[in-house]
């Protein structure tokens, strides 16, 4: 027996009601998006700025192009990383693996914790680009904001620990497969029994657009979100509603930046498109923040994602923001 048309009315309701309710759960952030007029940059940060333009400059228009497809390239960007590292400090890591006869690695440099040092915050970017693009947003941003993190947070007492990684293989053929640079890291971490209690992707960070209808969505996000692309994304699935919130409210606490969350299930368009995916898949809290790449940056994985595309004070605002979320992260209590 099929339902009457009121009983047709009382499930169309229902489904209303549940859709809208599991909407404000995935969307609902503390705090609020910054939406004043923003300042001038700081002596610091303009210095910042400077120092963001060097790496994205390097790494997509000096070196350019760097897979495995161009092998020279990739090590080239890798030593470049590990020089920048070994600058601001630290000693640097490396997680040798081979993927089609080739030996390729994954670069680690670690900030001790003072109160907590097996408990671990990681700040995380590819360095790979697509093949066919010399990857100036994708991800040479990422990279650059991570080797701008270990130098700002260099020498700083925090309760945790803080690793900064540069993983290779992000992009396709190698996205979410077994020789993903990140997914390499992340199986080895678990098997060591390592504590990661927080990871953040920092994923395409340096493209804005002041232009109305300039940020697109998938699915239906667009009716909760602007259209303006400004902002900076916190991204993660329902399993890291925690930490997505527990980041985009630091953030939002220090950085004069626009700002916009979500906690959805990872199957939707986009959501776990960077290399926190690799974590989840090993149990850990991880999310991505970015300028959500393809849903607004046009020249995403072409020839024409160069660094002149690049808004290097805004890249700037974001670095110095991401700063405050990662000692926020750092210094908080143990979840044990």
């Amino acid at each position: 027996m099929s339902p009457g048309p009121r009983a047709g009315r009382w499930l169309l309701a229902v489904a209303i009601i549940l859709l809208v309710l599991s909407s404000v759960y995935m969307t609902s952030m503390p705090g609020r998006s910054y939406s004043e007029s923003v300042p001038p940059l700081s002596v610091d940060e303009v210095e910042l700025r400077d120092r963001l333009r060097e790496h994205v400059w390097t790494l997509a228009g000096q070196i350019g192009e760097r897979n495995l497809w161009r092998r020279e390239a990739l090590e080239a960007s890798a030593n470049y990383i590990e020089k920048r590292f070994r600058e601001s400090g630290y000693g640097v890591a490396s997680q040798d693996f081979v993927v089609a006869g080739a030996t390729i690695r994954n670069l680690e440099a670690e900030l001790p914790g003072a109160v907590l040092p097996d408990e671990i915050v990681l700040l995380g970017a590819h360095y790979d680009s697509i093949l066919g693009s010399p990857g100036a947003d994708d991800n040479a941003t990422g990279t650059a904001a991570v080797l701008e993190l270990a130098r700002l947070l260099a020498g700083k007492k925090l309760a945790r620990s803080i690793r900064f990684v540069a993983f290779v293989n992000e992009e396709p053929p190698f996205f979410q497969t077994d020789d993903m640079g990140s997914r390499v890291y992340a199986r080895r971490a678990r098997k060591r029994g390592e504590k990661i209690a927080a990871m953040l992707s920092l994923e395409s960070v340096g493209y804005f657009s002041d232009a109305k209808g300039s940020q697109g969505y998938p699915f239906l996000f667009r009716l909760f979100y602007p259209s303006r692309g400004n902002f900076l994304g916190f991204v993660g699935n329902i399993s890291a509603r925690k930490l997505v919130h527990q980041s985009i409210r630091s953030f939002r606490q220090h950085a004069a930046f626009p700002s916009e969350g979500v906690a959805a299930p990872g199957w939707i368009m986009g959501i776990g498109w960077s290399d926190h995916w690799s974590f989840w898949k090993e149990g850990y809290p991880a999310i991505m923040v970015t300028d959500t790449a393809l849903f607004r940056y046009e020249h995403y994985h072409s020839v024409t994602d160069t660094p002149d595309k690049i808004d290097y004070a805004r890249l700037a605002r974001v670095a110095a923001g991401m700063a405050w979320v990662a000692i926020d992260l750092a210094s908080a209590a143990s979840s044990r």
